[in-house]
C-alpha cells in the first residue's frame, strides 16, 4: 500500500512516520508514506494558493489550479482520493477496513476557509473524522492513516486487532494484567480460572455492556441476538455492568 498526502504543511507528519509500530512496519515494506506540497504547483505569484470567494464572504478558498495539478502528478489508475470535508462521510472502523485494502490512498487535506467546490468532483470519496470543526484537514488525515495502516498485513499481529472497540460492532471488554491485586482493586476471578470458554463469555458480555452503557447506538447493527439485546436492555435499565 501507499499513501499520499495532498497538505500545505507536509511537516505534521513527521510524527506519524516516526511512530514506532508505523515507522517498523514502513521499514518492512509494508506500505509507504509520502507527503506532497501542493503549494509547489501553484503558478501564482508569491506562492498563493487561495483566494478571497466570489460573491464576497470572510477567509480565502483554495484554488483549483495547484491543487488539481499536484493530485494530476500523484494519481495513477489504482489511486482512490479522498477529500477532508465536514461534509464527507463520518470516518469509522468499517471503513478503516475497507481503505486499507486499497493499493494507493490519496488524502487532500484543506486549509483555510475551504475548496473551491469544483475541486470534489475529482475525488472518490470525501470524509470527515466528526462533527467538529479543525484548523485544517492534517489532523484528521493524520488519525485516519493511522487507523488504516494499523490494519496492513503484517503491520501488528492479526489477532491483536479481532477485538479492538468497533471490530466486533462493540466496544472492547475491560482489560487487566499484573498484580492480580494492586491496593485492594482486583482482577475479576473468571480472567485468573484458565476456563477459556468462561473468559470467553465474559468478555461478550462485558463487551455488550459497555456499549449498553457508552455506546447504545451501536447496538442494533452489532448482530446481537435476541438474548444479548435482552442483557444490553437490561444493562441500560440499572445502569451499570455485571461484575
Amino acid at each position: 500500500m501507499k499513501i499520499t498526502i495532498l497538505t500545505l504543511f507536509p511537516e505534521y507528519f513527521d510524527g506519524l512516520k516516526k511512530t514506532s509500530i508505523i515507522n517498523r512496519a514502513a521499514e518492512k515494506g509494508l506500505f509507504e508514506i509520502e507527503t506532497v506540497n501542493f503549494r509547489e504547483f501553484t503558478e501564482q505569484k508569491h506562492g498563493h494558493v487561495d483566494d478571497s470567494p466570489y460573491g464576497g464572504g470572510a477567509g480565502m478558498v483554495l484554488m483549483c489550479q495547484p491543487l488539481l495539478d499536484a493530485l494530476e502528478s500523484v494519481r495513477t489508475e489504482n489511486s482512490t482520493v479522498i477529500l477532508l470535508t465536514p461534509q464527507g462521510e463520518t470516518f469509522n472502523q468499517k471503513k478503516a477496513e475497507e481503505l486499507s485494502l486499497k493499493d494507493h490512498l490519496i488524502f487532500i487535506c484543506g486549509h483555510y476557509e475551504g475548496f473551491d467546490e469544483r475541486i470534489r468532483s475529482f475525488v472518490d470519496l470525501q470524509m470527515s473524522l466528526g462533527d467538529f470543526v479543525m484548523t485544517g484537514g492534517e489532523p484528521a488525515a493524520a488519525a485516519m492513516c493511522d487507523s488504516i495502516l494499523r490494519l496492513v498485513n503484517g503491520t501488528i499481529k492479526e489477532d491483536s486487532s479481532d477485538d479492538d472497540s468497533f471490530s466486533t460492532g462493540l466496544l472492547e471488554y475491560p482489560q487487566y494484567t499484573k498484580p492480580a491485586d494492586y491496593k485492594g482493586m482486583k482482577v475479576p476471578e473468571v480472567l485468573l480460572s484458565g476456563h477459556h470458554a468462561n473468559i470467553a463469555k465474559w468478555r461478550r458480555e462485558q463487551s455488550i455492556a459497555r456499549t449498553a452503557l457508552h455506546r447504545p447506538d451501536l447496538l442494533e447493527s452489532a448482530g446481537l441476538s435476541e438474548k444479548e439485546m435482552a442483557f444490553a436492555k437490561e444493562v441500560m435499565e440499572k445502569g451499570q455492568a455485571p461484575e
